[in-house]
């Protein structure tokens, strides 16, 4: 009888071990955010009268992320360098939800341009009265090789990603400190996990940034109903790539690549709202292999620097034979 009984259990375990691993076959995200997507707390729920701040507001991520907070019924302000596309946006939220047009600020923002924003951010609190969360979400990203890219590059990046993520955080954090609650959601990226060829740059900015915030929500122990998250996409469909540096800052991307094989950017942030309403402190958001590979760098580094660097070789050698390094990742093509 007790045997029957370690017989039943092991195949249970077994049954259970076999489930999970087909999960995670087809997870695009962590565990415990796939969890609370089923679990959780629903994003209409809690995030419906709140007033989201998003940067990098006029495409790609944070396009989307003005769509769906509008469909949760939060009220937005939305900035980016792009007045017409910032206005653009708001119409089509308007259109799209149930807010009007007063629920909505455009407020046009330059990353770079930090001593702008202290008075941006003075006009983003007084238009609603307050700012409930954050997104950081403005950035660009790079495609060039470090031996060819001029310093001006890393330092373009430094100052976008980094120093204005930073700068920004600095002007509304003593709003949310002084109410004692609040969110700061950063937009980081895969790169900011795990190294990136090509990206040498722009790898180091998201790793900055996971170290900033990492450490800047230790230092907020003391306010426990700020919520401080940071956001790790894999490649999503966007125009990052359309926008990123190259060899010099001025340099535009000879080809812009294929977006059949990415995450569409509504489940992505579908993902990252689930996460937000759930106070995930953060989240893993890529199709496979990806979330594979983040696990392995987890708890097997040297086995996942083996192959991160067979992937990145291929990549690599397409972007020298002037291939979309993107699209052909993981196979090397026949014909260049």
């Amino acid at each position: 009888m007790d045997l029957s009984i370690l017989t039943i259990l092991w195949y249970f375990s077994l049954l259970y071990l076999v489930i999970h691993i087909l999960c995670f076959i087809f997870a695009d995200g962590d565990f415990e955010l796939l969890l609370a997507s089923f679990k959780g707390r629903r994003p209409e729920t809690i995030l419906k009268g709140q007033v989201v701040w998003v940067t990098g507001a006029s495409s790609g991520i944070g396009e989307e992320l003005a769509y769906q907070l509008a469909k949760c019924g939060s009220r937005l302000i939305l900035s980016a360098r792009r007045e017409d596309e910032l206005t653009r946006v708001k119409r089509l939220c308007v259109e799209s939800s149930n807010l009007k047009d007063e629920d909505i600020f455009v407020l046009p923002l330059d990353l770079l341009q930090r001593e702008t924003h202290a008075e941006k951010t003075k006009a983003a609190i007084q238009h609603f009265g307050r700012v409930d969360i954050l997104i950081n979400n403005s950035g660009r990203s790079q495609r060039s090789l470090f031996m060819d890219t001029s310093i001006d590059v890393y330092q373009g990046l430094m100052e976008l990603n980094v120093l204005g993520t930073i700068s920004i955080t600095k002007q509304v954090l003593p709003h949310m400190t002084e109410r004692g609650s609040g969110g700061i959601v950063t937009v980081s990226s895969i790169a900011g996990l795990i190294g990136v060829p090509l990206s040498t740059g722009y790898a180091a900015s998201k790793h900055a940034l996971q170290g900033f915030f990492k450490s800047l929500q230790f230092e907020l122990s003391e306010y426990p109903n700020i919520f401080i998250s940071t956001v790790c996409p894999g490649p999503v469909m966007s125009q990052i790539v359309q926008n990123a540096f190259t060899v010099d800052l001025n340099k535009p991307v000879s080809s812009p690549g294929d977006q059949k094989h990415k995450m569409p950017t509504s489940r992505c942030v579908r993902l990252m709202l689930v996460g937000i309403a759930n106070n995930v402190k953060e989240m893993w958001i890529a199709q496979q292999p990806f979330p594979l590979m983040f696990y392995l760098r987890q708890y097997t580094p040297t086995f996942a620097m083996f192959i991160t660097q067979k992937m990145g070789k291929i990549r690599v050698e397409n972007f020298k034979a002037g291939l979309d390094a993107d699209t052909a990742y993981f196979t090397k093509p026949k014909t260049a």
